[in-house]
């Protein structure tokens, strides 16, 4: 089974707005007086139409610590001298005149809490503000044109019904029997507070009101109190024991997607001050409470909506034509705002700060709605305005979507404590002054012919002067017209009859019947002759009257044909205006572009430039750069060569010299190693003196000296193979050679577990761990000094054993005759001018060395130019 797909419900078309014209939202700025002298002000008046607003002392608003003055611009202010006529008269009287003529008009006013919105609107007894100003304007222009009422009548889905005058006429016995309470359209029952409002000398009326119409004013009064609609004038049945709470009401949808309160009751009021007592019955409902800033703060805001319904006449222009679609409906609305407030300044608790929370959150959805549209209007976006979310924003957004005039007064409070809030409100007024309305169009006319009132009136004061030139005023009864015409005759003789045989009464009756009968005959003949006068004349002026109404309906027709002509004419002058604009602007835009376009040319073709001159700059200098870093390279190139000749020749001239001194010390070296034993204590050796130098050609690698006879290959020793000491303590290797002579010392060394030997050969070194030289020398005083060379042995890669050296004891005896002094193995040639002695003399220096035994060698121990030098004591 194939389930059939469900139909979408197709989408309502946007509603296209009414007119192509738009007016910007009329905003005007209102300065409240101070309430003390002695406060501080931060509201000036510039002009009749700018302000300016000072920063109080304290109020720092730059970060450099400046003031800072900030002046904003309305479409009029008022000061604090302006009067409530003067501020009706600017702001309201327009919105009442297009009330008047079908347009729709918003008022609403807008500020801090303690600005005086609610005087502003309201006012005081003798003070009236704007609505009841407009309420006088009102029934003043539309008065003599009342209908009777309910014969217009208020339907559930915001539209009006024509009732005929017998339904009216039942429909008021109906509510008089019910004991309605009759409506007061007298001053003296007022309410005292609302009494006196305007001054007589202060009525305003509007002039081109439409007099072939009937006119009924219906009056609705509302509060947005925590963002749910309350029906301030709907009547509660109170019950002391369990009082009911009002009910909210929903926002509705009309047939010409206009909203409306549904359920709302509305009022037909016939004066103003029956309106008024109305407005102030609800206004007594309405949430009011007292805080820190204001006595009586409004808690919710009110709205106060004017309805006013135009019914045209028919065709004799006596009465009401029955027909609903020809009645015109419009209506202003009057809106107070509560005030947006700090709950730290007003010290709400409870229920206040949820109150102003939701009138804070209220205003920034109007806020939110007006940058929106703002942005649409200016940037060209489509983005959703959201009107639902607020119920003031919802309940309005017909108005901004171009239903009808918006005008906002703008309250302020100059005093200092106030000003932060008020630069927000500025802001704010500032923005909506850039929104756009579309502005209504006109009512379209009615096609019976204008003047029909006026014609019927005059009809009947005609036909009551005729009637009253020929018989009296038509309002006489018919008695008294009878009894007129029976004295106009002429009166009849006696008729009382004495005698039978009388013959002279009835003869003079007759004759006077028949008098009566011949004047009558004539007064008959002469009142229809009177009739068909006025009837030739009534047809004469009806036919007069047709012909021109032909020639009045067949120039409303041009009038039409001219009209739709002139209209085309607009609508294409607009659309070439439009396109001309346009092109005008698109004309700006390249223009701008071309301007931009040449500035950058001009700017990159002087930046090339420059950056050429810059490269030719930096070539030039690289050049003479590169010439001057080739000389001095050069320079120096020359100057390191020789530098380097020098420091080769100067390296090598030391290398040969360090070469023949170690020579000399490895054949000193030798010669004491391989030394034999002589009997006797052997005479000093003479002191050696120091070598020659060689000469510089000796000093060439070429013409080097050979190496003393025949010495056994050197090897490198390297700390490789070390034997084991846990075997059972170190052996050493004492060699004492035969030239050794016994000083007689008390302090004589004495190392156990050694082998002695004049000679150290290869199967000794095997054995021991380390090597000991017991050398004799002459010291610089001459006395023979004994010093204990000490070793390691250690094997080698070949096979063989070597010794390094690595630390020396000396035994010395000193004499007491003798002076000592002690003498640096570095003096010699620089101390004594004969240079016996040097550093290359030092036995220190020349044992040094490692030792080095080859294995099956029958040759002396070879030597080790690379041996461990002692360490010197700091």
């Amino acid at each position: 089974m194939i389930r059939q797909a469900k139909g979408r419900t197709p989408r309502r078309p946007h509603k296209k707005p009414s007119s192509t014209q738009k007016d910007p939202v009329g905003v005007y700025c209102r300065v409240r007086p101070l309430g003390a002298e002695d406060e501080e002000c931060c509201i000036e008046v510039i002009s009749s139409s700018t302000i300016q607003l000072h920063a109080p002392e304290g109020f720092k608003t730059n970060r450099n610590g400046e003031y800072k003055e900030t002046q904003y611009s309305f479409k009029k202010v008022f000061g604090v001298s302006i009067s409530q006529m003067e501020l009706f008269e600017h702001v309201a009287k327009p919105l009442v005149d297009d009330l008047i003529h079908g347009k729709n008009g918003l008022l609403f006013t807008y500020g801090v809490t303690g600005s005086g919105k609610t005087f502003t609107m309201t006012g005081s007894p003798g003070q009236g503000g704007l609505l009841p100003r407009s309420l006088d304007m009102l029934f003043n222009s539309i008065g003599p044109y009342h209908a009777k009422r309910y014969v217009l009548k208020t339907d559930d889905k915001n539209g009006i019904e024509v009732q005929n005058e017998v339904d009216a006429l039942l429909e008021r016995q109906k509510r008089e029997n019910m004991s309605f309470p009759k409506p007061s359209s007298s001053r003296q029952k007022l309410d005292p507070e609302i009494a006196d409002m305007i001054k007589s000398e202060e009525a305003y009326q509007t002039d081109g009101v439409d007099e072939d119409s009937s006119y009924s004013v219906f009056v609705s009064y509302i509060e947005i109190y925590n963002n749910y609609i309350y029906d301030l004038l709907e009547e509660n049945q109170e019950d002391a024991i369990k009082p009911k709470p009002p009910q909210s009401k929903l926002l509705r949808e009309d047939q010409n997607h206009n909203m409306y309160v549904a359920g709302c009751m509305e009022v037909e009021v016939k004066s103003a001050e029956e309106a008024f007592q109305v407005f102030w019955r609800g206004q007594k409902k309405r949430k009011v409470a007292n805080t820190r800033l204001n006595r009586e703060s409004s808690r919710s805001h009110s709205v106060l909506i004017v309805k006013l319904a135009q019914a045209p006449l028919d065709a004799d222009g006596d009465n009401i034509l029955q027909d609903k679609n020809q009645v015109t409906v419009s209506q202003l609305c009057l809106v107070d705002l509560a005030g947006s407030e700090r709950t730290g300044r007003t010290g709400a608790e409870g229920t206040r700060i949820r109150e102003a929370g939701n009138i804070n959150q209220s205003l920034l959805n109007l806020r939110t709605c007006i940058e929106i549209l703002r942005e649409n209007q200016m940037c060209g976006t489509n983005r959703m305005v959201p009107y639902r979310d607020s119920k003031v924003t919802h309940l309005f957004k017909n108005y901004f979507d171009g239903e009808g005039k918006v005008k906002m007064v703008v309250c302020v409070n100059p005093k200092a404590d106030d000003y932060e809030e008020t630069l927000l409100v500025m802001r704010f007024a500032e923005m909506t002054q850039e929104v756009e309305v579309a502005r209504p169009v006109d009512r379209p006319i009615c096609g019976f012919t204008p003047g029909r009132r006026q014609r019927n009136q005059a009809f009947k004061e005609e036909l009551s002067r005729k009637l009253d030139e020929r018989g009296g005023p038509i309002d006489r009864d018919l008695h008294s017209v009878i009894n007129h015409l029976v004295h106009s005759l002429p009166s009849l003789p006696s008729c009382e009859l004495t005698d039978p045989h009388d013959d002279i009464t009835l003869p003079r009756l007759i004759e006077a019947l028949q008098n009566r009968h011949r004047i009558r005959q004539l007064m008959m003949d002469e009142y229809n002759n009177a009739a068909n006068r006025m009837k030739s004349m009534l047809q004469e002026v009806e036919s007069i009257q047709i012909s021109k109404d032909d020639l009045i309906h067949e120039q409303n027709g041009k009038l039409v044909d001219k009209d739709k002509i002139i209209q085309n004419n607009k609508a294409e002058i607009e659309r070439l205006e439009k396109k001309t604009r346009m092109q005008d602007h698109k004309i700006d835009i390249l223009q701008k572009t071309t301007k931009i376009y040449e500035d950058d040319k001009r700017s990159m073709k002087y930046e090339l430039e420059t950056r050429d001159q810059r490269l030719q700059r930096e070539q030039t200098d690289k050049r003479r750069m590169e010439q001057r870093m080739h000389g001095v390279v050069t320079d120096t190139q020359h100057k390191w060569e020789k530098e380097c000749d020098r420091r080769v020749n100067a390296m090598q001239l030391d290398m040969q010299n360090k070469l023949w001194v170690k020579d000399e010390k490895l054949k000193q070296l030798k010669a004491i190693v391989t030394e034999s034993k002589t009997p006797g204590r052997p005479d000093p050796p003479p002191r050696q003196t120091q070598p020659q130098r060689p000469s510089r050609e000796d000093r060439l690698p070429a013409k080097r000296s050979a190496s003393p006879s025949p010495v056994p290959t050197v090897t490198p020793v390297r700390p490789l193979h070390r034997r084991s000491r846990s075997a059972g303590g170190e052996k050493w290797v004492d060699h004492k050679p035969l030239s050794s002579l016994d000083l007689g010392t008390v302090l004589q060394p004495v190392i156990p577990n050694a082998i002695q030997v004049s000679t150290p050969s290869e199967k000794v070194l095997s054995k021991c761990d380390r090597y000991v030289l017991t050398h004799q020398e002459v010291a610089s005083d001459g006395e023979i000094q004994t010093k204990l060379i000490k070793g390691e042995v250690m094997k080698t890669r070949g096979g063989g054993q070597a010794v390094q050296f690595t630390d020396i004891e000396t035994l010395k005896q000193e004499l007491t005759t003798v002076p000592w002094r002690k003498r640096k193995s570095s003096e010699g040639a620089s101390a004594s001018g004969d240079g016996t002695d040097g550093a290359w003399t030092d036995v220190e220096t020349r044992c040094s060395v490692a030792v080095e035994m080859r294995a099956g060698s029958n040759m002396g121990p070879g030597f080790e130019h690379h041996g461990i030098t002692k360490r010197r004591k700091p």
